[in-house]
């Protein structure tokens, strides 16, 4: 067969663009043939089978982007901050992290045997599927609100496996393709991918800072409009570590009851106040409908355990009405396991000692961040009220990106550019304050040290 006849024939498969080819006996670069407006017939003349264009994928570089949705079409390359960290990674050097997330490898102490325990339950051998969540799982999680927090009926509990699922499962109750939602920046990134697979359109709102940080209602109310339908609030946001003051939280509810929208508020960090004291959950917001994250990855510090769930409040009417159809989108995928579901009693128990660990480890790097600022005058920090990280203010000599890849290589200390959480501007660096003490001691002072040279 002739190569161009099998070149014709990929060009005429609509999920294959070959971008370029060589043919194997003259070595020469073939650009591939236009594709036609109209495919050839089976049995027509110039027709190629379907497995014959396979002989020719050795010498052929095909895009197969055209196989999947435009949802997916992310940016899959490693950026240059990612980059510099494979480096010094495949060199054998030994990087100190300050930007660690997850509590189970903060050299932290927790009650290992306890924990196991709970999962050797017989009843996990059999199998009840709940759409909202067993009984007793929820029952657990109403504990926790009623014991720290405030009431909730089990009933307006529905279980997740995380809180991206439940975000996932908000955004389809709440929204058609390419509806909006109001989303606070800067803050976590995650919510940008969540969106994309729901086929959801972010619309940021500023939080601005003068002194610690506010909501910005006026660039709120610019940026509402037909099409949107919630508002997502973090409580506290990540990772300005700023709780929502009683006075936006009126503000919120009256402008979504103006606009007919929905709250969606995250609060895996709500537990983590500095100051210890106890912050109002949103999970008793009446005044709108609204939807309340979180889950045992903060809470009781716990993230491979995989137990989060949505509290439902507001109005009853709207209450009802989004269970009923939460519960057919849970029905759908059924995706908690019994096991998790009856240790959750056991795992949300533990908060009680994992928490006083993490907010001692949290005050004591945030002390030791704040000696060693004191020490010098080209850096400080911003206020913040809770969470597990800290915002660095530093010269803007380069971009936050150019700053943290230099820290990297020059002292081999790992920290987070601002732009990763869409702080608009240059001249931020995050740091994690769940770091083991040492290592946050000596990577700090590194950092300070380079940045006032």
């Amino acid at each position: 067969m002739h190569i161009a006849q099998l070149l014709h024939s990929l060009v005429l498969r609509p999920n294959i663009e070959v971008v370029e080819a060589w043919l194997p006996d003259r070595h020469r670069r073939l650009t591939p043939p236009a594709p036609c407006k109209k495919r050839k017939e089976r049995g027509t003349r110039g027709f190629v089978p379907a497995n014959s264009w396979s002989v020719l994928l050795p010498f052929l570089r095909v895009s197969w982007s055209r196989m999947f949705s435009r949802r997916t079409e992310w940016k899959l390359t490693p950026n240059r901050f990612t980059q510099a960290q494979r480096e010094l990674q495949a060199a054998g050097r030994e990087v100190l992290d300050l930007t660690i997330s997850n509590p189970t490898r903060a050299e932290l102490h927790y009650d290992a045997g306890t924990i196991l325990q709970a999962f050797l339950n017989p009843e996990a051998m059999d199998y009840d599927p709940q759409p909202k969540g067993l009984r007793r799982g929820r029952e657990a999680v109403a504990g926790y609100y009623r014991k720290q927090h405030d009431d909730v009926d089990p009933e307006s509990i529905v279980l997740t496996t995380s809180t991206s699922e439940g975000y996932s499962y908000v955004f389809r109750l709440l929204c058609n393709g390419d509806d909006e939602i109001l989303v606070p920046k800067p803050s976590y990134p995650l919510l940008e991918f969540l969106a994309d697979l729901q086929d959801v359109k972010l619309v940021p709102y500023p939080l601005l800072y003068d002194h610690g940080w506010q909501i910005d209602f006026p660039s709120l109310y610019k940026a509402v409009n037909h099409r949107t339908r919630a508002v997502v609030v973090v409580h506290p946001n990540n990772p300005t570590g700023s709780f929502v003051a009683d006075e936006e939280r009126s503000a919120l509810n009256q402008f979504c009851r103006e606009y007919n929208l929905a709250l969606i508020v995250d609060e895996v960090f709500l537990d983590y106040a500095h100051d210890g004291a106890r912050r109002t959950t949103f999970a008793a917001n009446r005044d709108v409908l609204t939807f309340t994250l979180s889950g045992l990855s903060k809470i009781s510090g716990l993230p491979q355990m995989k137990l989060a769930w949505i509290v439902t409040s507001g109005p009853g009417e709207a209450v009802s009405a989004a269970l009923a159809r939460l519960e057919v989108i849970a029905d759908t995928y059924l995706s908690m396991n019994a096991p998790i579901q009856l240790a959750a009693p056991v795992l949300l128990e533990q908060r009680h000692s994992i928490q006083p660990l993490l907010l001692d480890r949290v005050r004591a790097n945030l002390s030791e961040l704040d000696r060693g600022l004191a020490k010098q005058k080209t850096c400080g920090r911003l206020d913040l009220e809770g969470g597990w990280y800290a915002v660095l203010r530093v010269p803007v000599t380069q971009s936050d990106e150019d700053c943290a890849i230099e820290i990297l290589r020059k002292v081999l200390v790992l920290v987070h550019p601002g732009h990763f959480y869409d702080f608009p501007s240059d001249g931020h660096l995050i740091v994690s304050l769940i770091t083991p003490p040492g290592h946050f001691r000596k990577g700090l002072a590194q950092v300070l040290e380079l940045l006032n040279q």
